[in-house]
C-alpha cells in the first residue's frame, strides 16, 4: 500500500470544506436516501457519502455498514479525489498494488470492488465522494455510472443550497444588527446635537441682548462661537447622513488624524461648566481609525464625565497610549462614581442608573450601550473602574 496522493490546492480545499459546516455532523434522511438509491442502482451492498479532511474521512451517510469514519491513508476515496477522472473504478482491489495490503481489503470488511465519484463544489474544490463497495468483483454499466454521477451532483446541489442559505441568514442578521445600531447611533447623535444647538441659542440670545446696548466688546467673540458651533453641528449632521446611507462606512472610512485635535473639536461642542477642567494627553498622537466612530465614543464619555461630576473642582483626565496592535484610551474623572454592582450593567441597552446629573436629569440608557457597540465593531473592548464618591475611569482598547 502506497502513501495516499494529495489533492491539488489542498489547503484551499480544506478551507472550502469548512465553509459547508458538514464535517462530523449527524446522518440525515435526505442523504441516507441518496446512498440507499446508489446501492440499489449499482446493485452493491455498501454506499457512502464521504468528506475528507487533512487526516481522516467521515461518512455523512453510510448504507450497508456501521462504520462512520476511516483514516485517510486507508481510504479508496482519497485516490478518487486526487484523480482527474469523473469516476474511479477498482474492479478488484486484491489485484491492485495500491490496495492489496490495505486492511479494508485484507481485514473483516474484505472489500474487493470500489467505484467513487468526487464531490466537487462550484469553485472546483473536491470535498469528498459518493462511492459504492462490494465484497466481490464488479463492473458498472454506463447507465449505472451516469446515475452515480447524477447522485453526486444532487449531493453537491443540496450542500450548495445549504451554504447559500447560511450566508443569507448571516447577512440578514448583520442587517438586523446594523439597523439596530443605526437607530441607537442616531438617537445618541441626536442628543449630542443638543449641545452645539444650545450653544448657538445661548450665544445668539446674548449677542442680541448686548447688541442692543452700545458697542459691547464681546460681540465678536460671541459671533465666532456661534459660527464655530454651527459649523461643528453641520459637520456632525453630514457625518450622520453619510453613515445612515451606508453603515459600513463607519468601519471602511478610516483616515489619519491627530487625537488632541479631535478632542479639542469635541470639547467645542460641549457646554463645559465653570470649575470643570479637561486635561488632554500630554503628547500629540496620530491615529489611523474611523474618525466618526471615535468622535462619538469620546463625545459620549466626556459628556457623562461632565454631567455626573459633583465636585467644585472637576477634573477629567484623558490618557492615551498604544502598543503594536491596539490603541489604548483612558478617560478618568473625579465625579460621583458608579457602584460596583453596575459596572457591567451600564453597557446594557436601556439600562439607567438611579442617578441624576448636574442638572437633576437622568440618562436615557442609550449612550454607553451604543458606545460599546461601536467599540466592538472596531474590534475593541471597553470596561470601567469606579469608586462611589471618588470618580470613574473608562478604559477603551481598539485594534489597529
Amino acid at each position: 500500500m502506497s502513501l495516499f496522493p494529495l489533492v491539488k490546492d489542498e489547503e484551499q480545499r480544506l478551507t472550502a470544506l469548512e465553509s459547508y459546516h458538514i464535517f462530523d455532523t449527524e446522518s440525515e434522511k435526505e442523504f441516507d436516501d441518496i446512498t440507499s438509491l446508489a446501492s440499489a442502482i449499482c446493485n452493491v451492498p455498501i454506499a457512502l457519502i464521504t468528506f475528507m479532511d487533512a487526516t481522516r474521512q467521515t461518512f455523512k451517510s453510510h448504507h450497508g455498514t456501521d462504520m462512520t469514519e476511516n483514516q485517510r491513508e486507508l481510504t479508496f476515496c482519497t485516490h478518487a479525489m486526487a484523480s482527474d477522472d469523473e469516476i474511479t473504478i477498482i474492479p478488484n482491489a486484491n489485484a491492485d498494488a495500491r490496495f492489496a495490503n490495505n486492511p479494508v481489503v485484507t481485514g473483516p470488511a474484505k472489500i474487493c470492488f470500489y467505484a467513487g465519484v468526487p464531490l466537487i463544489n462550484e469553485d472546483g474544490y473536491t470535498l469528498g465522494t459518493i462511492c459504492v463497495f462490494d465484497q466481490q468483483t464488479q463492473q458498472l454499466t454506463n447507465s449505472q455510472i451516469n446515475a452515480l454521477k447524477t447522485l453526486a451532483k444532487q449531493v453537491m446541489d443540496k450542500l450548495e443550497l445549504r451554504r447559500k442559505i447560511k450566508v443569507l441568514e448571516k447577512t440578514n442578521q448583520e442587517l438586523i444588527n446594523s439597523n439596530v445600531l443605526i437607530q441607537k447611533f442616531a438617537s445618541m447623535a441626536a442628543h449630542d446635537i443638543k449641545n452645539p444647538l444650545s450653544s448657538i441659542l445661548l450665544s445668539s440670545e446674548a449677542l442680541k441682548n448686548r447688541h442692543e446696548k452700545s458697542k459691547y466688546e464681546g460681540c465678536a467673540r460671541l459671533i465666532d462661537l456661534n459660527i464655530s458651533s454651527a459649523k461643528t453641528l453641520l459637520n456632525l449632521v453630514d457625518e450622520m447622513l453619510t453613515y445612515s446611507k451606508s453603515p459600513s462606512s463607519l468601519i471602511i472610512n478610516k483616515k489619519n488624524f491627530n487625537l488632541n485635535s479631535l478632542i479639542q473639536k469635541i470639547t467645542e461642542m460641549l457646554i463645559i461648566p465653570e470649575g470643570i477642567e479637561i486635561r488632554l494627553p500630554e503628547k500629540n498622537h496620530d491615529l489611523y481609525l474611523s474618525v466618526i466612530a471615535l468622535d462619538q465614543i469620546i463625545l459620549n464619555l466626556l459628556s457623562n464625565a461632565i454631567r455626573y461630576n459633583d465636585k467644585q473642582k472637576g477634573i477629567i483626565q484623558i490618557r492615551f497610549r498604544e502598543d503594536p496592535s491596539h490603541y489604548k484610551l483612558e478617560i478618568e474623572d473625579n465625579g460621583i462614581g458608579i457602584p460596583g454592582e453596575y459596572h457591567d450593567k451600564i453597557f446594557e441597552n436601556n439600562f439607567t442608573l438611579q442617578q441624576t446629573d448636574r442638572n437633576d436629569q437622568k440618562g436615557n440608557g442609550i449612550g454607553l450601550s451604543t458606545v460599546k457597540d461601536l467599540i466592538q465593531i472596531l474590534n475593541g473592548s471597553i470596561h470601567v473602574e469606579s469608586t462611589v464618591g471618588e470618580g470613574t475611569t473608562f478604559f477603551v482598547s481598539i485594534k489597529k
